[in-house]
């Protein structure tokens, strides 16, 4: 199939949203996802954005039964590792069902690896859930490292009331 992957833009936000719920969706986890286009396009396109992201896009003869010509997306950011340098973290990758298995997600990922590369970056990260094989076996397929497996990593977060204590317990000048 025919697609090209670019920079996403500002007027993607509500495509890249679609695709966000119908990843959660997928994840079971749909009640979780509690941001709008509106807050993508304020945290993705301002002078100083907190993410970057790549679609897919094939053209308007390949559109999708309802009518998208966006059928999937990379969203990722910049970290830093105190042990190797700049990294980057894929925090989504998503095709839609009908678009899978045509090299799509092979080519975000690649390109979102390369733009990793070529801003210094000496590794790319993301999380995966326990349960969702199909994914963790592309990424082992492709030579994602499973780090829970073989460095015993746990991943986690603090956030809602959790995430206010602490913030509360920071020294007040």
């Amino acid at each position: 199939m025919n697609f090209k992957i670019r920079a996403a833009i500002k007027d993607d936000c509500k495509d890249i949203s679609r695709m966000i719920m119908e990843l959660a969706v997928y994840e079971k986890m749909s009640d979780q996802v509690k941001i709008s286009h509106k807050e993508l396009e304020r945290d993705g396109f301002s002078s100083n954005p907190f993410f970057q992201c790549l679609v897919a896009e094939v053209p308007e003869e390949n559109k999708s039964k309802e009518g998208h010509t966006v059928v999937g997306y990379a969203l990722y950011f910049y970290t830093y590792s105190t042990w190797k340098g700049p990294s980057v973290y894929m925090e989504d990758l998503y095709v839609m069902p009908d678009f899978r298995g045509q090299g799509i997600g092979k080519s975000l990922m690649s390109q979102v690896a390369q733009v990793g590369k070529e801003k210094q970056c000496v590794r790319l990260q993301l999380a995966v859930l326990d349960w969702n094989t199909p994914s963790l076996d592309f990424y082992v397929s492709k030579g994602a490292q499973d780090l829970t497996a073989s460095e015993g990593w746990h991943f986690l977060r603090f956030d809602g009331e959790a995430l206010d204590e602490l913030a509360n317990e920071a020294p007040k000048d």
